[in-house]
């Protein structure tokens, strides 16, 4: 699969803040810049990662899944977010990822009905449920957090195996 990053990759370190309830405010008000400036193009807005699991820790950015009719009709919805203040950030088959200028929000762009948006919903919910796997996940972010990181994105793929784990109870 090819992903195009634009700006290269980005090194560690990870930060990891405690949970802040301000968190899910912020998600809301970037939800409605969102709809304001995509309207009925933005067919799903949800609020996802770490930040939207109250008491986890969790990097300070907001996650954001948006579900669009056709992720590879850029011209249907990039241009219009731009103008409201993100910058497209990778492009692969199936998924865009854009976020803002000061990096506290990621905003992951699918096609309503991808699999890869309901298994990011799938783990928030069960981390929103589950004690135990909310207190795992967190001791394994806690762990690779300290490691030295070529780029930030090695350090969520290193989470995958447990995040499919959790994925696969919650279904």
């Amino acid at each position: 699969m090819t992903v195009e990053v634009f700006g290269g990759p980005e090194p560690g370190p990870i930060t990891l803040a405690p949970y802040d309830p301000a968190w899910p405010a912020r998600y809301e008000r970037e939800r409605a810049r969102i709809l304001a400036a995509l309207g009925g193009a933005a067919l799903r807005v949800e609020h996802i990662g770490s930040t939207a699991v109250p008491g986890l820790a969790a990097k300070p950015i907001v996650d954001i899944d948006l579900a669009v009719a056709d992720v590879e009709d850029e011209a249907a919805f990039v241009p219009a977010l731009e103008r409201a203040g993100y910058i497209l950030r990778a492009r692969e088959p199936g998924h865009r990822l854009l976020r803002t200028p000061e990096q506290d929000v990621n905003l992951h762009v699918w096609r309503l009905g991808d699999e890869n948006l309901a298994r990011d919903l799938r783990v928030r919910d069960r981390l929103r449920a589950s004690p135990e796997d909310r207190a795992a996940y967190e001791a394994r972010k806690r762990e690779l957090a300290v490691r030295d990181w070529a780029a930030r994105q090695d350090y969520a793929d290193a989470k995958g195996p447990l995040i499919a784990e959790i994925a696969a109870r919650a279904s």
